[in-house]
This record gives C-alpha cells, structure tokens and sequence, in this order.
C-alpha cells in the first residue's frame, strides 16, 4: 500500500493487521474451543460469535481499505494486485457472513432440540460448514500475502 499521511498514514496498516490477526487468532482459537468444551453444540456457538465478530471487523476494515485505495489510486487502483487481493478477502466475508452462515444457521435451528450432528441435517450442514471452512483459510492465506506484500 502506498504510503499516506495524517490518519490513513497509521490506520490502514492498523485495519490490517487487526483484521488478518483477528482472522487467524479466531481460527486457533475455534480450534481450542473444540478441544477444551465437551458440548460440542456449545463449542460451536461460542465461536460462531467469535467468527461473526471476525466478519464485521473483515467488512468494515476492508471496506475503508478498498475506498482508501480507489481514493488515493483512482481508477488505477483496478490494476493493483492489493487492491484484488482485499476485494476478494471482502467479498469472502460477505459470502461467509450473509450467505453460508445463515443456512448453517438454518440446518442448527431445524434440527432442535437435537445437535445438527445427530440429525437428518448433519450432512448439508458438514457440506456447507466445510464450505465456509475453505472460504476462510482462503481468506487467512490472502490475508497473509496481503500483509507480506503491504510492507
């Protein structure tokens, strides 16, 4: 990213790195969930919450990082592969946040009082949570080579 003065100057690296951090902290942290709660059922809300949180920290700071580039850059922004790079993490979050996790949504609220794993359900929801899985470590690798190629 280009370098800016006054307040872009220091927020776009800031957004950034709360957002990639954000990204992969929530991750590790799903994953110790998992380990550490026996119910399952509750593991998983907890960090549903973490990851919605995760998704309005990733659309709002890529929303400010994406105008910033077409303010700063113009037109010429589209030839930027930083600037791809943040449309397709943002897009990623919408997809994850607006589409996918309202089915799972769907297939947990249809299956109760039942763990969706113990229902007719479990396989939609083990197709689309594998979905979203793969959307997000995408969004974790691009985040990384965004940070890398920031600097």
């Amino acid at each position: 990213m280009a370098k800016q003065s006054g307040l872009t100057g220091w927020l776009n690296p800031v957004l950034l790195t709360l957002w990639v951090g954000a990204l992969w902290m929530t991750a590790i942290t799903a994953s110790v969930l998992f380990k550490t709660i026996p119910d399952h059922m509750l593991a998983g809300n907890v960090a549903g919450k973490l990851f919605t949180n995760v998704s309005y920290i990733g659309l709002v700071s890529g929303l400010w990082l994406l105008i910033q580039r077409l303010a700063s850059d113009g037109f010429s922004a589209f030839k930027q592969g930083l600037f791809w790079v943040i449309l397709i993490m943002w897009i990623l979050v919408l997809i994850g946040e607006f589409g996918i996790q309202p089915l799972l949504a769907q297939l947990k609220a249809s299956a109760l009082p039942n763990d969706v794993m113990q229902s007719v359900f479990a396989s939609r929801f083990k197709t689309w949570h594998g979905v979203a899985s793969i959307a997000y470590m995408i969004e974790c690798l691009l985040g990384v080579w965004l940070v890398v190629k920031s600097n």
